[in-house]
This record gives C-alpha cells, sequence and structure tokens, in this order.
C-alpha cells in the first residue's frame, strides 16, 4: 500500500504535464483553426497569395497573443467537465484581451490587413471554445450516468433556484443514487417546461397520478423559504401519494453551506413551524463580544449550549461555561474544540447557588459579558419542591447578579419566560421575581432580561417527549386538546438573545417575537406524520388533563405592561412594573428568611406581594381555585414543610448572597 501511494505520488507531476500538454495543444489547434476559418469565410474559400501571407502574420501573432491571455486569466487551470457560465465569460474576456492586443501588433506590421477579420476570428475562436467545454461536460455527465448501481427515481417539489440547483448537483454527484425525473411546482405555468433537461410534470395536487405512472421513489422538497403550513400541505400530498419525503435546509443553512445535494435531510416539525430566517446586526453583536470575555451560565443546557456556539462566531477572548452537569459540559467542551478550535473555551463545574465558587470564577476570568441561561424550568417539578426552585432561580439570580457588580461586568443578560406573565406556576413566578430583581438593579453594569416561550428540542421539552412515544408506538399524550404553546427554534432564540443582549442599556425586559402560538396537538398529528404514520390510527392521542402549574395559554405581555418596538422587528422591549432597589431587596431578605425557616405560607405570601398577578392552581385560564385545588395547595404545604430535600442549605444568612 505505501508503495502504491509513493509511486502515485512520484507519477502525479507527470500526469499533470501530459494533462496541460494536451490542454494547450488543443487550444493551439482551436486558435489556429479559428484564424484559418475567419480567413476562408472573408475571402469566399478562395487564397490568392497576398491573403496567404496575411494568414500567416495572422497566425504568427494570434495564437502567441492569445496563449498569453489564456494563461493571465488560468483559462490553461480550468477543469472542463465542471465549465459553467463564469468560466465562460472568462474566456470571452482572455480571448477579447488577446485579440486587442494581436490586433494592435499586425496593424503596426501589415497596413493592407482586412480588418473584419479579427471580429470573425474572435467570434470563431470563442464559439469553438464554448464547443469544446460543453462536449468535455457532456462527456463527463455521461461517464457519471454510466456508472452501475440501483438509484432512486425522485421528484423535486419545487421549480425555482434551489429546486434547480439541487437537480444539477444530484447529476453531477452521482454517488448519492439519485435519478431526477422531473419537478412538481405550484405554479401552473411552469407546468410542461423544462429545466436542466428535466420537465415540470405539474402542480402538487398531480403528485399521486405523476408519481404512479414514473414510478417515483421519493420526493425531495427544495423550497427553502416555504411557510410552515406550505410544508404541512407538501407532507399531507406526500403521505396520499405514498411516497417518502426529504428536504433541504432554510435559507440561512444554504449560505453558510452552499452543496445542497449533501444537505438533504428528513422533514423536521421545524419546517413545519415555518420560522421565518433571522436578520441580526452582526456588528452590533460582534462589538460587545469581539475580544472580551464571555460567562454563559447553564452552559451545558439547551440555550446555553447554543448560546456558546452563537456566541464562538463572533471572535471572543474566551468562553466560560458554567454548569453543574460535568457530563453535559465535558461533551460540549469536545464539541467546542472540533468546530470552534479558534475560540478557547473553559468549562467550569458548580452552580449558581454557590456564593463562593462563582466568586472563583469571576475572579479568575474577569468576565465583561454574562449570558445568565441556569435556571429550574420543569413546571410540575417545581410544584412540588418549591423551596429549590426557589433557592436556585431566585438566589442564584442574586448570586450572579451581585457577582456582577462586584468584579465590574459590562453587561449581564438573563434569560426569562414566558411563564413569567400573569404566572400560575411556581417556576413562572420565581423568574418574574428574577426578572424584577434583574430590573431594579443601577450599580453600573447593564443588566437586561430577554423573555420568550418553549424552544423546540430543548431537555424536557414536548418534541423528545412525543417523539420517543412515537417509536414506542404510542399513545401520544396532551395535557388538553386546547393547550397552545409558543415556539421557536433553539438557534433563532439564541441569535435574538445575542441581538437583544447587545442592545440592552440597562433595566430593559426584551420581549422577542414567537410568532402565532401553536396547537399542541397539532403538534403531535405533525410529528406522527413525519414518522410515516396516521394519527388516531396508527398512534392514539390521549388527553390526560391538566397538569399542576400549567394553563392552557401563555402571553408575552402582561395585562399591565406594554411592549414597544425596537429598531430589530423580532425583538421588543417591555415598559411595565418596577421596583426600587431597596424595596426588593428587603423583599429578598423576607424570602430568605422563610427559605431558612421552612415556612411555606410566609414564602408564598412575600411571593405574591412582588407579583400580585401570580394566580396559582390555574386561575389564570378562568378556572379559578377549586376547593380541590385549595386542598392540594394545603396538601404541597404540608409536603414542602416535611419533606428532607427541604432541608438543603439554601441561605445560612441573606448576608452570604450579598458580595
Amino acid at each position: 500500500m505505501i508503495r502504491t501511494v509513493k509511486r502515485l505520488s512520484r507519477s502525479a507531476p507527470v500526469l499533470r504535464l501530459y494533462r496541460l500538454a494536451a490542454l494547450w495543444l488543443v487550444h493551439v489547434c482551436v486558435f489556429a483553426v479559428s484564424g484559418v476559418t475567419a480567413f476562408l469565410l472573408r475571402f469566399d474559400f478562395q487564397l490568392r497569395p497576398p491573403e496567404r501571407l496575411h494568414l500567416l502574420y495572422g497566425l504568427a501573432i494570434w495564437i502567441p497573443a492569445k496563449i498569453l491571455a489564456f494563461h493571465l486569466f488560468h483559462i490553461n487551470r480550468t477543469w472542463w467537465r465542471y465549465a459553467s457560465l463564469p468560466d465562460l465569460l472568462r474566456i470571452a474576456i482572455s480571448l477579447f484581451s488577446g485579440a486587442v492586443v494581436s490586433t494592435a501588433a499586425i496593424i503596426s506590421i501589415s497596413a493592407g490587413f482586412p480588418r473584419s477579420v479579427f471580429i470573425l476570428d474572435f467570434l470563431i475562436c470563442l464559439i469553438l471554445m464554448s464547443a469544446v467545454c460543453a462536449v468535455a461536460r457532456l462527456h463527463g455527465e455521461r461517464k457519471m450516468k454510466t456508472k452501475p448501481g440501483k438509484r432512486v427515481r425522485a421528484l423535486i417539489y419545487g421549480a425555482g433556484v434551489a429546486g434547480t440547483t439541487l437537480a444539477r448537483e444530484l447529476r453531477m454527484n452521482v454517488q448519492l443514487g439519485y435519478e431526477i425525473c422531473g419537478y412538481i411546482d405550484d405554479n401552473c405555468f411552469k407546468s410542461r417546461a423544462f429545466i436542466h433537461g428535466a420537465p415540470v410534470l405539474g402542480v402538487g395536487d398531480d403528485l399521486t397520478l405523476v408519481s404512479e405512472q414514473l414510478g417515483i421513489d421519493e420526493v425531495l422538497v427544495a423550497i427553502p423559504s416555504a411557510t410552515g403550513p406550505e410544508m404541512s400541505r407538501i407532507l399531507e400530498r406526500c403521505e396520499q401519494a405514498h411516497l417518502p419525503c426529504r428536504t433541504i435546509p432554510g435559507i440561512t443553512e444554504i449560505i453558510e453551506n452552499r452543496d445542497l445535494a449533501r444537505q438533504i435531510r428528513d422533514i423536521a416539525v421545524e419546517d413545519l413551524l415555518g420560522r421565518v430566517p433571522i436578520r441580526l446586526e452582526q456588528d452590533q453583536i460582534a462589538s460587545k463580544l469581539r475580544g472580551q470575555t464571555v460567562l454563559v451560565t447553564g452552559a451545558a443546557g439547551s440555550i446555553g449550549s447554543e448560546l456558546c456556539r452563537q456566541i464562538a462566531r463572533f471572535s471572543p477572548a474566551a468562553i466560560v461555561g458554567l454548569d453543574i452537569a460535568e457530563t453535559a459540559l465535558f461533551y460540549l467542551e469536545l464539541e467546542m474544540a472540533e468546530r470552534y478550535p479558534h475560540s478557547r473555551f473553559y468549562p467550569e463545574v458548580g452552580t449558581i447557588r454557590d456564593w463562593r465558587r462563582l466568586s472563583e470564577i469571576f475572579k479568575k476570568f474577569r468576565p465583561a459579558v454574562v449570558f445568565h441561561a441556569a435556571a429550574y424550568k420543569h413546571v410540575p417539578m417545581m410544584e412540588r419542591h418549591i423551596f429549590s426552585a426557589v433557592e436556585n432561580n431566585i438566589f442564584g439570580t442574586v448570586n450572579v447578579a451581585n457577582a456582577a457588580s462586584e468584579f465590574h461586568v459590562e453587561r449581564l443578560v438573563m434569560i426569562s419566560t414566558d411563564k413569567a406573565v400573569h404566572p400560575t406556576s411556581i417556576m413562572g413566578l420565581t423568574k418574574r421575581v428574577s426578572e424584577l430583581y434583574i430590573n431594579s438593579l443601577t450599580n453600573g453594569t447593564k443588566y437586561v432580561s430577554v423573555r420568550f416561550g418553549n424552544v423546540l428540542g430543548s431537555n424536557g421539552s414536548v418534541i423528545p417527549i412525543f417523539s420517543k412515544q412515537i417509536s414506542d408506538g404510542g399513545p401520544v399524550t396532551v395535557t388538553h386538546p386546547e393547550m397552545r404553546r409558543y415556539f421557536m427554534t433553539i438557534p433563532e432564540a439564541s441569535q435574538l438573545v445575542l441581538q437583544a443582549g447587545s442592545m440592552g442599556e440597562g433595566g430593559e425586559i426584551f420581549i422577542l417575537d414567537m410568532g402565532q402560538p401553536v396547537l399542541i396537538s397539532d403538534l403531535a398529528r405533525k410529528l406522527i406524520r413525519l414518522s410515516g404514520l396516521r394519527p388516531d390510527v396508527d398512534i392514539k392521542i390521549v388527553y390526560t388533563g391538566m397538569r399542576p402549574g400549567e394553563k392552557l395559554h401563555e402571553e408575552l405581555t402582561g395585562m399591565d405592561e406594554t411592549a414597544l418596538p425596537t429598531c430589530h422587528e423580532k425583538i421588543s422591549v417591555h415598559q411595565g412594573q418596577r421596583i426600587a432597589e431597596n424595596e426588593i431587596q428587603q423583599k429578598i431578605a423576607i424570602i430568605d428568611r422563610a427559605c431558612v425557616n421552612r415556612d411555606l405560607d410566609g414564602l408564598l405570601s412575600v411571593l405574591k406581594s412582588l407579583v400580585p398577578t401570580y394566580s396559582p392552581n390555574n386561575a389564570a385560564i378562568g378556572i379559578g381555585p377549586s376547593p380541590m385545588q385549595a386542598g392540594r395547595v394545603r396538601s404541597l404545604a404540608a409536603t414542602a414543610s416535611s419533606s428532607p430535600e427541604l432541608t438543603s442549605s439554601a441561605s445560612t444568612a441573606f448576608e452570604r448572597l450579598r458580595p
């Protein structure tokens, strides 16, 4: 094997010389033929001795001039098998340059040289070179098409730029095993047109008939700008035709990687929701992050890890990832080293509840920007662990905010949630108190909060749960047929967090545009269809009833709040309740004492005084606290008072939370 490699490496320069010599021979022949043909056409194929002499003069100057022009424009390096329109344009420019130089030289030597021959020679030479490129490319494509192996007969849904580009690349990448039989496009004006040798066979409603006639195996959806309803409609048509369908990524991903053929993937639920690609003010974000040390709390979580990835794009001096989950942090470190080797990533194991550990990290790295994503977020679970939720979400935020002040952090961005609006859960309540605390601080650091709803595919979110239930054969469990939630993708949320964080001047609560809320039962049905199964037939959907702390509809702004527009169309800024810093500090001290004493009634009382809109037990959706629900609260209070879990060291004294 080693001898073979050495032999090939020694023979490579020789083969390269042979190829170059053959290429120049073809070029010289084309130049000579074009010159002779130009003279023959000019003089009606009757060359007298004077014209023959002019022809010799012309060839002696044309050929070297064109060779020099081809060399300067690197035409000799073009691989004709992959020649395209830009290559033909370069050939035309080089031939024109050679023609100008040779014309000047010939006129200075021979005054009687026929002028029309110059134009004829240029045109004929351009036609012949184009023909050489076309023949070489056709020969290469024909060789690829004749390679053995079973190929997937496919239709491309979408005859636009993306679809035609995909068709061309699939023809060139024969290893992918696709045979493109034609296009389907909902624009009826394209019907019966031929694009890159393949016909547009009809509109979407014709898919079933066309696929049966042509024996289609698969549909490739090439509409990166398709909305969620459009993708859902295409998926339904493919189901009716009993065809699997795959797609290419959205516009943002296409820009980052233009090789469409190798990006074909299964349709995901994100495609069906149809989120519009985000416009980011890259310079504004870069001005806040470039060359800075950035700390991300909760870095191993869904949002925290994506924040680390997105921050790495803006060339920070270092990224510090803090999380208590050491395994997830370990894998994030490996990923960051592989994907972003230019960015220094420091994984730090610790909890935001530990002031001493936070102080060590802030003192060691001196971050200029902090993204605070660490929080307990599972709503029903936090209903059973009230003190833990308060200690982590509220006191953890107090710790991070105070550390930012003590170590002179320039800006701190806290990740909040739509559950903080008219909260019906302990999780939402603690996040609202954290918002109020962050919003009240005025100590030199720019504190801002960013509020948004659910993210697709996050740890513990509904999408992975539904996918697991579908793979197990069902049923898929939905709490309520009218349950609706806002959704956005993890990268979209993280990018907008960076954008909002770069805009804040301190004290703002930014609200991300989540689009329209999604019916959870519809989401379950879409996931079942994506798995190639039929909802309510192959996989049952079962309604289990709402869980503690849940409400039917989430909100992004409260009744006492106003969302004002910002310079970014997907970000608005909250205008509402703001508590004085000394007042909320006093409330936090009372909360701390209630946690130390495990006084649940006192804790809920002070939290309610801070957030008067807190309505536990789903009162926010108009049900109101029933005797049974009131009994659940009393039971929860008794459990909280006696549970060993509630003896954790949340705070020995509130002074420990202060730097």
